[in-house]
């Protein structure tokens, strides 16, 4: 805020008339004052026009502001900051590229259900409508209403308390998302009576409010789990979002019923506990009669809830979800749950009762021994001390550092790399496995490491195939500025799912591949971080072990053999094949 003043000429001097006037705001100082009155802490983006005074004027006032090396990556820390604490991530961007570049990361969040609020600013409304040529002129509201769940622009000074707690609201209300707010260069020079503006702001009250089941609905369910001979809970990212823990917990245990965890659900329960169908995926899926999801969606990621994957058992699904529009978006569902996660568990578990009974010992002896065998399977494959390492040996050394260190959170991607480290490495806590989720898309590492860091405050160890660390690898310097307890291992195979592709014509590389031997460990030394150069699990498991107990910025360049690794990892039948051959 400041006081106006006025200066008098008299004689030719110039007096200068300290009376305080109207003491004033502007739209600088409301968009902060609107950001704190509802407890946001940290803002995440990249500095330019027209909000780089919004950023440092933010981080004069408290708020934490992490500046990126591109809008992309800090959008992704502001998606993955909304799914850890059920309050809206907030991502800074300028104008036009730095808006389309923030873009994707608020559709990938809509897309996943993590809640997500992109402010940039933006040109003036009057030169854009015209096409007159602005700065970087786009009209950037119309492009993000399609890609996001609510999108608003703010004009005046006065409807920024309004326009930013409308947008708190469409992020955590209903099912979450990415909202898009819309902040023209002009507004943030806009000023206005200082008292106006402070009652001019709005604390966003209950934005989102328990959602209870009908008795009903929770009636249909439960029957039909009492008339279950295979029951089946799959946990999604939905259900670790909803923070229900224990209710969670209560349910799966009192049941009795067998669970399988969606790849961010891991963790709600131990993936080691006695109940977990994890390593039995294939089985329970397809021999299952009636199945509870909670918080998961019938997506590409489980068939659709049809075909081979679910065999030729007729199915009967119950659907937890707080929104009405996902029942029956692939098969019928004949028992909708519609609320909160934590709502909808809560009546369920006021259902079990003393005469409730447990699932047949046969179905949960058919998970139980499945799993064994496929656990005693792989055990030989991950105990390997081989060097060149493969995929297996090198996630075998990594499972034993989470297993050390439960707290730790774990950010993933990559093809062969997220495939494998979904079913190897071993959940003890919720909300400790970060992914690229729905969307299934490369790019998210560094973002979800300095979001997580940042957000929690414990130790991150981000697993990236070479190719994943590739689309945000320069937010190493971003993590090495902040000093963040981040440690990177890169699964350096040479290229892209291996390392071995050739051009027929001999007269590039081949498409899938990088240059060979590449020491991405030099990369961090340059910012000051530590870089490690390892060859086999046991040097792997030393390097991280030590890096994530020191709490330093730390990239481990694990080399894998470029033989290993499958076209496209476990999704490989996505990705088309041609079936006509060239003539010669």
């Amino acid at each position: 805020m400041a006081t106006a003043e006025k200066t008098k000429i008299e004689d030719n001097v110039v007096h200068l008339d300290t009376a305080p006037e109207q003491e004033l705001t502007d739209g600088f100082h409301l968009v902060i004052d609107a950001l704190k009155l509802n407890g946001i802490e940290t803002i995440y983006g990249v500095p330019g026009i027209p909000i780089t005074d919004l950023g440092r004027m933010a981080q004069e006032e408290g708020i934490r502001v992490i500046s990126f090396r591109h809008e992309q990556n800090a959008g992704n820390a502001a998606a993955i900051a909304g799914f850890l604490t059920k309050k809206p991530g907030v991502c800074l961007t300028v104008s036009a590229p730095g808006f389309l570049n923030g873009l994707t990361a608020l559709a990938n969040a809509t897309t996943n259900c993590f809640p997500m609020i992109l402010i940039s600013g933006s040109s003036e409304r009057e030169i854009v409508d015209l096409q007159q040529g602005d700065y970087e002129e786009m009209d950037q509201l119309a492009i993000a209403k399609p890609l996001c769940k609510a999108a608003f622009r703010v004009l005046h000074a006065a409807d920024i308390g309004i326009g930013v707690a409308r947008a708190i609201r469409a992020a955590v209300s209903g099912r979450p998302g990415g909202v898009y707010l819309d902040l023209p260069a002009k507004l943030f020079s806009q000023a206005m009576d200082a008292e106006a503006g402070a009652k001019s702001l709005v604390k966003v009250i209950d934005p989102a409010p328990a959602q209870l089941p009908s008795p009903a609905a929770v009636d249909r369910a439960i029957e039909l789990l009492k008339g279950a001979r295979k029951p089946l809970v799959i946990l999604g990212k939905g259900a670790a979002y909803a923070q229900a823990d224990e209710e969670i917990r209560a349910f799966v245990e009192n049941s009795g019923i067998p669970f399988l965890p969606m790849s961010m659900a891991k963790g709600l329960l131990p993936d080691t506990h006695p109940q977990s169908a994890g390593a039995a995926r294939s089985t329970a899926l397809k021999d299952a009669d009636v199945v509870l999801l909670v918080g998961a969606r019938l997506n590409w990621l489980l068939s659709h809830g049809k075909g081979k994957t679910w065999g030729d058992a007729p199915k009967k699904f119950i659907q937890a979800d707080i929104e009405p529009r996902e029942m029956d978006s692939n098969v019928e569902i004949a028992a909708p749950l519609v609320g909160d996660i934590g709502s909808v568990i809560a009546a369920l578990n006021a259902r079990i009762d003393g005469s409730w009974q447990a699932p047949p010992a046969e179905w949960v002896e058919t998970i139980r021994s499945k799993k064994e065998a496929n656990i005693a399977k792989m055990a030989p494959k991950l105990l390997k001390n081989s060097v060149p390492m493969d995929f297996h040996s090198a996630l075998g050394a990594l499972k034993n550092v989470i297993k050390e260190r439960p707290d730790a959170i774990l950010v993933n991607e990559g093809a062969n790399t997220l495939d494998l480290a979904r079913g190897i490495i071993d959940m003890h806590q919720p909300r400790k496995r970060l992914d690229v989720g729905t969307w299934g898309v490369m790019g998210i590492g560094m973002g979800f490491a300095v979001g997580a860091a940042v957000e929690t405050g414990k130790p991150v160890l981000a697993v990236e195939g070479d190719s994943a660390f590739g689309f945000s690898g320069m937010e190493v310097e971003t993590i090495c500025r902040y000093g963040l307890p981040v440690t990177i291992v890169i699964f350096n195979n040479n290229g892209i799912y291996r390392g071995t592709d050739t051009d027929p014509t001999g007269r590039d590389p081949g498409t899938t591949v990088f240059v060979p031997g590449a020491r991405y460990d030099k990369m961090m030394e340059a910012f000051g971080g530590v870089g490690v150069h390892v060859t086999s699990p046991d040097e792997l498991y030393r390097a991280v072990s030590a890096a994530m107990d020191s709490g330093k910025p730390t990239l481990i360049n694990a080399v894998i053999d470029p033989a290993a690794g499958s076209e496209s990892g476990n999704i490989g039948s996505l990705n088309p094949q041609s079936v006509v051959k060239k003539k010669k």
